[in-house]
């Protein structure tokens, strides 16, 4: 996120609490339920590489299929070599948005023309809001960087009385004013911050 002296959010530090929950897979968990109803923890994997791809790309403004191509396109999944790629892919995500660039001009994303600023702001909320998603799907501890999970936060709240936030997240679950601002974050996404898989 750029401010008036140019500054910008570095997401390496989430982007490596993201892979560090990806090492903490098992084979095992793989077709698992997760907080996303629509996705086993196979799919939310497979998602999780293509909109790394997709924002690491629009970071450089290197458009193309993977920032062409809408995540509702088709159900995502794994390749062979996913526990090699997804944290690579991750780090190169991290590293492209180091760039002051790419927080400026314009770029694509998901199909969707928007503002570098704009796109920074959703890669965000989907490393914070997917990294928890994956803990609680694969009962890992979740420690996401604080930095981005306050611009998450800020992200979701702008977005309740938007008319159109219902084709991408689902009504704000409602939580105590003691709640932590990850469980603040999570009920501003749709997301019910008591969330586990069923024993």
């Amino acid at each position: 996120m750029t401010d008036t002296t140019g500054t910008t959010l570095d997401l390496g530090p989430q982007t490596e609490a993201l892979a560090r929950l990806v090492a903490g897979v098992t084979d095992e968990q793989l077709d698992g339920p997760t907080p996303c109803p629509e996705y086993a923890v196979r799919h939310l994997l497979g998602h999780l590489a293509g909109l790394a791809a997709a924002f690491r790309d629009a970071a450089r403004k290197d458009l193309g299929a993977t920032t062409d191509t809408s995540p509702d396109s088709a159900l995502p999944d794994l390749t062979p070599a996913w526990r090699e790629e997804l944290p690579k892919v991750l780090a190169e995500l991290g590293e492209a948005w180091c760039d002051p660039a790419a927080w400026t001009g314009m770029t694509r994303a998901g199909g969707v023309d928007l503002p570098g600023e704009i796109a920074g702001l959703v890669a965000t909320d989907e490393l914070v809001v997917h990294g928890w998603d994956l803990a609680r799907a694969t009962g890992q501890p979740y420690d996401p960087d604080p930095a981005a999970l306050r611009v998450c936060h800020d992200f979701l709240a702008a977005s309740v009385d938007d008319p159109d936030r219902g084709a991408i997240f689902g009504p704000v679950v409602t939580v105590g004013p003691e709640a932590s601002l990850l469980a603040r974050a999570m009920g501003l996404s749709g997301r019910d911050p008591e969330w586990a898989p069923r024993p």
